[in-house]
């Protein structure tokens, strides 16, 4: 019976476990995590965890008991530190394992902090579980929060903040917030969504130093602006965990990369998740996201079984910011015109790029977004005046 290892507890080794074994896989399931928690989601560390809303097994993404009952080993708290592809050996804990075949789903990690807030003990990050643990209890009503970093993460503490009563000050360095990820028009809404909640965001602005000792009493920005702070949050994007396959030769270029199927430049070793980079569309891509973590995984179970397929999602994201869900379908890259139509519903900006649509922002207009996606998972044409035309209504884009 072939040992399948899996080095990375998150969605998708999660996901890719339980696909082996529901699609037949008899022998030994074993899934390394350096945290000491069971597979959880993230997505809500920065939302309903920080806020309360729910208790830590609300994270689980597999009821307790799923694991044992289906005989997949968790080996939790400790880091793998070394794989070896020839022999088929990794050490986890100081100890030797054996595996067969084996994946990479070790996803991703925040990037270095900026300078002059590494080692202070009121800056936080919001990757893990003892993350938020260890901000919830400085998390209260009237203390002033500095968020480095406007990307989704950031904007999403920032709502949860706003809306616990904190004084909220978000630092974007790049000149708007969203800039990577999002055209303006979709910035532009969530900039007025969290002014109208007293969020101050400054917008091409970075920190260049900091007051106090051990903990942060102020920072002073480019242009010599100066912020007294109580807490700072730092979220100013990730990076993908490919040391591992980098110190044993596995091709790694922005994340592991793998080809349709998931396997990497190592016999018999499959990466999947965010730390896994592909290509799609003619374009190397990696992706963060719930969606892709499942998806990805689940074809690399498939594959590892010899029944793989080609790996060509349509990505999908979302972001719950205050009372609006900012839906998100297909990759924008490459855009040339938005158009913007509004609904009863919300509203919505759909990306086109020489003509072609390629991406659609649905903020609170679920219409819209599953129109979109269907539009994309078909390959259909949609033309730019049928969006731009008054009468505008995404479902019938469907008909026929």
């Amino acid at each position: 019976m072939e040992t399948i290892a899996i080095v990375g507890a998150g969605q998708a080794g999660a996901a890719l476990a339980a696909r082996l074994r529901l699609k037949g896989h008899d022998g030994p399931i074993i899934v390394y995590g350096a945290e000491s928690a069971p597979p959880y989601q993230r997505p809500p560390l920065s939302k309903k965890y920080l806020s309360g809303e729910w208790e830590a097994e609300r994270l689980w993404l597999r009821a307790p008991d799923f694991w044992s009952a289906h005989d997949i080993d968790l080996r939790l708290g400790q880091p793998v530190t070394m794989i070896d592809p020839e022999l088929g050996h990794l050490v986890w804990g100081g100890e030797l394992q054996d595996w067969d075949k084996l994946a990479l789903t070790t996803g991703t990690a925040p990037r270095p902090l900026l300078p002059g807030l590494a080692g202070r003990e009121n800056v936080y990050e919001l990757r893990s579980i003892a993350d938020v643990d260890r901000l919830r209890p400085a998390f209260r009503a009237g203390q002033r929060l500095v968020i480095a970093g406007g990307g989704y993460v950031g904007l999403e503490t920032a709502a949860v903040a706003a809306t616990a009563g904190l004084t909220v000050t978000v630092i974007e360095r790049a000149p708007r917030i969203l800039e990577r990820v999002a055209c303006a028009e979709t910035a532009d809404h969530v900039r007025a969504l969290h002014k109208d909640h007293g969020v101050t965001i400054l917008e091409g602005r970075s920190i260049v130093s900091t007051r106090g000792a051990s903990a942060i009493e102020e920072v002073e920005l480019d242009d010599g602006s100066r912020i007294a702070c109580d807490l700072i949050v730092a979220g100013v994007g990730v990076l993908p965990q490919t040391e591992l396959a980098e110190l044993v030769g596995i091709r790694c270029d922005n994340g592991i990369v793998v080809d349709a199927f998931g396997r990497t430049s190592a016999p018999r070793i499959w990466a999947a998740g965010d730390c896994a980079c592909f290509d799609l569309d003619g374009k190397p891509t990696r992706l963060e996201s719930v969606q892709n973590a499942i998806d990805q995984a689940e074809a690399v179970a498939d594959d590892m079984l010899g029944d793989g397929r080609p790996y060509h999602p349509v990505p999908w994201f979302w972001s719950d910011q205050y009372d609006v869900k900012l839906q998100i379908v297909g990759l924008n890259r490459g855009y040339d015109t938005v158009v913007s139509a509004v609904s009863a519903r919300g509203r919505s900006n759909w990306y086109f790029g020489e003509g072609r649509l390629l991406a659609v922002d649905a903020l609170n207009d679920g219409r819209a977004y599953m129109a979109a996606k269907k539009l994309l998972d078909a390959g259909l044409t949609v033309e730019i005046a049928q969006v731009q035309a008054a009468d505008f209504n995404p479902m019938n884009l469907l008909k026929g």
